[in-house]
């Protein structure tokens, strides 16, 4: 696993008990309340402190400070226990904390039944490589993931999906199949994806939906999320009357908008939008 191999180690826990939480300052003070004897104190590229790994006994518990601010109460812990600095790049820590939280909910969750037809896969890569040609190993931030369908289609077209999603059975599904790597996805809510995700260059949106005037406003605001984390956007849906609510919302944003219909599939991504900066 790669976070044992970040910290030399065999067999590290995370204090926080799913990826969701590594925002949440709670675990910062539960990790500075742990018995210790030796402490690790990682560094990113910058010589930013990361994460604080502590030793009791033989067992290693680690926090992260990628998403939360660090207190000085870390580093003066790390100062007390006494311990090595360690330093890895910020990319490859974010690799090891979504592998082993995806990892973990594998474990933990039992996966969806299949919910994709075979034929999809390459309908998806057919319409983002006429809309984008290669991502050049670019990443491209994958809204609401599912069971990892569009993050295969965004590799055939050379690019490294970022996904997430808020249901942990078709993400067990999705790592189960294969479809989806372990350090490429996490069980988030969409609505604060930005909390959790730097911006690149491309993202997609597949099937969003259903749409509908009771649910528009959270569709709107996972839109806005997903159009933040993202300069050039794709997003799709089953029907006109959805993506014209997608374009308006991406115009709202101060997008250029193009409006396809996709007569590769009539029924998950029949209507595209292309939101650009």
């Amino acid at each position: 696993m790669l976070i044992d191999d970040i910290f030399d180690v065999h067999g590290m826990q995370c204090i926080e008990p799913v990826f969701a939480e590594i925002t949440d300052d709670y675990y910062t003070e539960a990790l500075l309340s742990v018995p210790a004897e030796e402490a690790r104190l990682l560094l990113d590229e910058n010589e930013y402190p990361i994460a604080l790994a502590l030793r009791k006994d033989e067992d290693w518990i680690a926090g992260s400070f990628v998403c939360r601010p660090l207190s000085r109460e870390v580093i003066s812990r790390f100062e007390e226990v006494g311990g090595d600095l360690y330093q890895e790049k910020a990319s490859r820590y974010w690799d090891a904390l979504r592998e082993y939280f995806s990892l973990k909910l594998l474990a933990e969750v039992p996966p969806a039944t299949e919910d994709t037809r075979p034929d999809r896969k390459q309908m998806v890569t057919s319409l983002i490589s006429e809309v984008w040609g290669s991502l050049d190993n670019a990443s491209c931030v994958d809204c609401c993931c599912g069971s990892g369908v569009i993050a295969e289609a965004i590799r055939e077209c050379g690019g490294q999906p970022c996904g997430y999603d808020n249901d942990p059975t078709l993400i067990a599904l999705g790592l189960q199949s294969r479809r989806l790597h372990p350090h490429q996805v996490m069980h988030i809510d969409a609505l604060r994806a930005t909390d959790y995700i730097a911006p690149a260059t491309y993202g997609v949106g597949c099937m969003l939906g259903d749409i509908t005037a009771f649910n528009a406003g959270m569709w709107a605001d996972i839109v806005f999320e997903l159009l933040a984390l993202s300069e050039q956007t794709l997003i799709t849906t089953a029907t006109e009357p959805e993506i014209r609510r997608v374009e308006e919302w991406a115009v709202a944003e101060g997008r250029t908008c193009e409006i396809r219909e996709n007569e590769r599939d009539p029924i998950y991504d029949r209507w595209v939008c292309i939101a650009s900066v």
